[in-house]
């Protein structure tokens, strides 16, 4: 992966733009996310995750009732975490990367989810031959899917459409963003290694390794969030399928 110098558009480049406007007007008033987005972004995604978790196990639900009420917290997690940082100090969708962006970039975040989403299944099978262990906490997704047409429906429209919009917005959008401040090796590493760990230390922390890799780069370049979810719905949209079909074998 190239690092190249960061292009006028991409955050960094514009976070220095903006930040230069907002001396004159506001020195007070950040221009960009920093470390107090990312901190209470991420306490504000865990807290609801683990407690949604432990709630949810505590109900005794349906396994299908079960697994979509995992794929909807999948949601709802990452979606508090961003609003909790969004609502800190920034009011402008700017700010986190929410912004237009061509169709080229669009495009290329077409090919870079496709290109992850075959990388990612050696890295799978990397993580599996070191550490002898296949499987995934994912597999609920499945369940959430076996219930029916509508089952599938509602888990994929949670894991294959809703997930990857909420979480480029935390994690790209927010950590990514602040922490190109220091450079593009610790924007890039440092928020797909954040990422990766929110997924666990299991054989989705290998996948994520590889998505939030891409995802990053494409946000430093393009300087839009928007490339990152269209390459992270091509990696989510068929999970919920896939584990389907390996539950039915």
């Amino acid at each position: 992966m190239m690092m190249s110098k960061v292009p006028s558009n991409s955050p960094q480049g514009q976070g220095k733009t903006f930040a230069a406007v907002s001396e004159q007007s506001s020195p007070n008033k950040p221009s960009c996310p920093g470390w107090l987005e990312i901190i209470v972004g991420l306490v504000v995604f865990g807290a609801v995750a683990r407690g949604g978790v432990l709630l949810s196990g505590q109900l005794g639900l349906d396994p299908v009732v079960y697994g979509l009420a995992l794929a909807a917290l999948s949601v709802i997690a990452p979606f508090a975490g961003f609003a909790a940082a969004a609502l800190l100090r920034l009011r402008s969708w700017c700010a986190f990367g929410v912004r237009r962006t061509t169709a080229r970039w669009l495009l290329i975040g077409v090919g870079a989810g496709v290109v992850a989403f075959v990388v990612r299944g050696f890295a799978a099978m990397a993580y599996t031959a070191l550490t002898g262990d296949s499987s995934t906490p994912q597999e609920v997704y499945g369940d959430a899917g076996s219930g029916g047409v509508l089952s599938l429906v509602l888990a994929t429209l949670f894991i294959g459409l809703l997930v990857p919009l909420v979480e480029e917005l935390l994690f790209r959008g927010v950590i990514t963003n602040a922490l190109l401040r220091y450079g593009p090796l610790i924007g890039v590493v440092g928020s797909t290694l954040i990422f990766a760990l929110a997924h666990g230390v299991n054989i989705v922390f290998a996948i994520a390794l590889v998505f939030g890799l891409v995802s990053a780069e494409l946000f430093r370049r393009s300087g839009s969030i928007w490339p990152g979810v269209i390459a992270h719905v091509i990696n989510n949209l068929p999970t919920v399928f896939v584990l389907v079909l390996i539950r039915a074998a």
